[in-house]
């Protein structure tokens, strides 16, 4: 069982930068799969990016694909989301996820642990 908890939300302007972490509970961090996911309002919750349990392979949506870098450190339990280049449509509740499914993957049926999620908001 892991927990998951998001910080490093805010508002920004476009342009700007955010950085996101998720601090995770539990021993067995490394073994798991991390991810980025956003729902903006009225909107589904969409894949932003990946990791695996080594980072060996990480994986982006298009969208975010030069502008976001996910990382970890599995020595302090964390994943972090660095979003450059900040667009008004990045505007969305960002949560972390994990999951057991090896690789970097984008489907959120994999996930089977989330955090509660922190606002990012971008202005015009």
């Amino acid at each position: 069982q892991v927990q998951l908890v998001e910080s490093g939300g805010g508002l920004v302007q476009a342009g700007g930068s955010l950085r996101l972490s998720c601090a995770a509970s539990g021993r067995t961090f490394s073994s798991y799969t991390m991810g980025w996911f956003r729902q903006a309002p009225g909107n589904e919750r969409e894949f932003v990016a990946a990791i695996s349990w080594s980072a060996g392979s990480v994986y982006y949506a298009d969208s975010v694909k030069g502008r976001f870098t996910i990382s970890r450190d599995n020595a302090k339990n964390t994943v972090s989301l660095q979003m450059n280049s900040l667009k008004f449509e990045d505007t969305a509740v960002y949560y972390c996820a994990a999951t057991v499914v090896p690789g970097a993957s984008r489907y959120q049926t994999h996930y089977r642990h989330w955090g509660q999620g922190t606002q990012v908001t971008v202005s015009s």
